[in-house]
């Protein structure tokens, strides 16, 4: 009997040591399939040992692989079923910023475990599998940057657990549910969708931007949600004829003295709104979108500089205390004065406003104002106008613009027809013979270049790592929003002084869709430092070669130097060169901008950006990544609170301590 007993657990032992194998052996098996059919030689997997515990991105716990980190590794193509049946012990997947396309396989439903799934940067199509709603388990839960379609499922509310939900730049449609039953959720974003109607007040709790690209309204937007037909019509009576009769009984007991009075107030408000529409109609006919350059008073321009203070202006000589009428009218007339043709109205020119932007000044005010030279660019001068009531803008004088006025009008309405939120939005143009000027809105924090550059002084504010990756951001949207408009739409000019700044260090691509306008003699130094090697017209330039110019414009920020300087490390080299030069020695010491490294706790982050500005400037146009690409990159990266080296041992902490409820 004794014998027996013993007998029984060594053989309940050997049953579990059996049955333990098969599973680490199923899940190494599992990998190789997943490897064989979507990865190829990125994962240099050392597949001769037996064990895959030790295989880059993979992580066992008792003998079962519980963790596949695979980001950015090139994976490509569908992933095939049967795979995730055999890893049912994985509490964290991370594919995010790959090639992988078709739909999420439905046996990952087999993953009862799972915690964590990081799908985002990928081609995954169809609509949100519904097998994610019976994973109870999920904690963060990211599908953005995808080519998912069709509604947001209030299954969702089934992930009690879920405090990250993340399903921006998709394609789904319909309205947003209410996930009231989410109460664990800090982090949620539904922005670059189709989404429609009003956002639920659960919801509300959360920044605009988890909303923006949509046709969204209500709060946290500043879009008011139109009244509903049921509220308008509230009042109305549920059975028509006895509202017809209650009518007729107030009716006849109206007194006579109250009827007249109904009559002439009638009378009254149709004569004030009649005056009203008058007025209207004669301001608006005064203030047209339109206002010819002859209404300009003539003494106003007798005091007009001549040649000698034309070319001052060009050498920034204009302060406060001259008027844009004196830079412009002078240099439209040679430094003589407006010419009389166009100053009496025979073939006079107009200052054109764009759209529906807010118009608070005309010509006139504009001419009036007093003016700042800002600095000298590419394709001209730009002023800071400061008009009457307080209000500023950004006039930029055009050179060697020689096009035709119809080609310009139509290739510049392009321009004025973009609009994000990343893009100094024009607002207005003039176009005459001698002279064009572009009318934008004032960027109080000036350039990107300036920020870097400019004060080096006792008094410099450093620029932390939040601010100089949030201006990164800022730009790659902007100059991903001008790529979406058309295979052939690029900006052609992107460099540091070309990123402008408003109040909050947002960033704003200034210089836009302005390569086509100017002649060959503003292109032999352009973008000096910028240009792409296999760019040999400065007026031609492709998507690609932008990307490159951006990824010299990440290596500006993160390293503080700038590529037009002459001599980099004293060897004479560009900037791209002298950081993979030196990255070959050390990454920090050497590459990064001293005011950055004082930020050790994101130096990660900062690596991975350096990355991707090396992958932007690859030699060969093919190998660089799209801007689509590189604003993904970067949004993953700023992402700290998602890091997913952070995420795993806070969830196991917190998934023990709600076990225990």
């Amino acid at each position: 009997m004794v014998a027996k007993a013993f007998f029984i657990p060594i053989v309940v032992f050997l049953v579990l040591l059996q049955v333990t194998k098969p599973d680490l052996a199923a899940d190494r098996a599992a990998l190789l399939a997943l490897r064989s059919s979507v990865g190829g030689r990125t994962l240099f997997w050392n597949i001769s040992s037996q064990s895959p515990c030790a295989w880059a991105g993979v992580r066992c716990e008792q003998t079962r692989v519980t963790g596949l980190r695979l980001p950015g590794v090139a994976l490509a193509g569908e992933i095939p079923l049967g795979i995730f049946s055999n890893l049912t012990q994985l509490r964290t997947l991370s594919l995010r910023l790959n090639s992988l396309s078709g739909q999420v396989p439905s046996d990952l439903a087999r993953c009862e475990n799972l915690r964590n799934l990081y799908l985002q940067g990928n081609h995954f199509s169809g609509e949100i599998p519904e097998f994610l709603f019976g994973l109870h388990d999920l904690v963060r839960l990211n599908l953005g940057g995808n080519n998912f379609s069709g509604e947001i499922s209030a299954g969702f509310n089934n992930l009690t657990r879920l405090r990250t939900l993340l399903l921006d730049t998709n394609a789904l449609s319909g309205s947003v549910p209410d996930l009231g039953a989410l109460e664990n959720l800090g982090q949620f974003n539904v922005s670059n969708n189709l989404l429609n109607g009003s956002i639920p007040k659960t919801l509300q709790k959360f920044g605009s931007d988890a909303f923006l690209g949509n046709l969204l309204c209500g709060q946290p937007l500043e879009k008011p949600c139109p009244a509903t037909a049921g509220s308008t019509n509230a009042s109305e009576p549920a059975n028509p004829t006895d509202g017809n009769q209650q009518g007729k009984k107030k009716k006849s007991n109206l007194s006579g003295g109250a009827i007249a009075g109904i009559v002439i107030g009638s009378v009254l408000g149709f004569l004030l709104i009649v005056m009203i529409l008058i007025l209207c109609r004669k301001k608006s006919s005064k203030r047209s979108r339109s206002i010819d350059i002859a209404s300009i008073k003539n003494q106003e321009l007798e005091n007009i500089p001549g040649e000698k203070s034309g070319g001052d202006m060009e050498n920034g000589g204009y302060g406060n205390g001259y008027s844009v009428a004196a830079a412009a009218a002078a240099a439209m007339t040679g430094g003589g004065g407006v010419k009389g043709g166009e100053a009496n109205g025979a073939g006079a020119k107009k200052l054109v406003f764009f759209g529906n932007a807010a118009r608070v000044f005309d010509l006139e005010d504009l001419l009036r104002a007093s003016a700042e030279v800002l600095g000298k660019g590419t394709f001209g001068t730009a002023y800071k106008a400061v008009l009457e009531g307080g209000n500023a803008v950004a006039v930029k004088r055009l050179k060697d613009v020689t096009i035709s006025e119809r080609e310009f009008k139509d290739k510049i309405e392009g321009v004025g027809a973009m609009d994000h939120q990343n893009l100094v939005p024009l607002r207005a143009y003039y176009f005459s013979r001698d002279e064009k000027l572009l009318v934008y809105d004032y960027m109080p924090m000036g350039s990107l270049s300036a920020l870097l550059h400019g004060n080096k002084g006792a008094g410099r504010t450093p620029l932390n790592w939040d601010i100089r990756s949030g201006i990164a951001l800022g730009a790659a949207r902007g100059i991903e929003y001008l790529h979406s408009q058309g295979a052939n739409i690029s900006h052609g000019n992107i460099k540091s002084s070309n990123i402008l700044l408003n109040k909050s260090y947002e960033a704003r691509v200034s210089d836009f869709g302005l390569a086509h306008l100017v002649g060959p003699s503003s292109t032999p130094n352009r973008v000096a430092g910028y240009r792409a090697p296999e760019v040999t017209d400065p007026r031609k330039v492709s998507q690609k070669a932008d990307v490159y110019s951006f990824g010299v414009l990440l290596l500006e920020l993160l390293t503080g130097k700038a590529p037009t300087h002459s001599i980099l490390n004293e060897e004479g080299i560009d900037l791209p060169r002298w950081v993979q030069s030196v990255v070959r020695e050390e990454w920090t010491s050497e590459v990064f901008d001293l005011e950055l490294l004082r930020y050790q706790n994101v130096e990660e982050e900062m690596v991975q950006l350096l990355q991707l500005a090396v992958d932007c400037c690859a030699q060969y146009p093919d190998n660089r990544p799209s801007m689509s690409e590189v604003t993904t990159r970067i949004e993953e990266l700023r992402r700290s609170s998602l890091r997913e080296d952070f995420d795993a041992q806070p969830d196991k902490v917190n998934d023990a301590a709600e076990d225990s409820r």
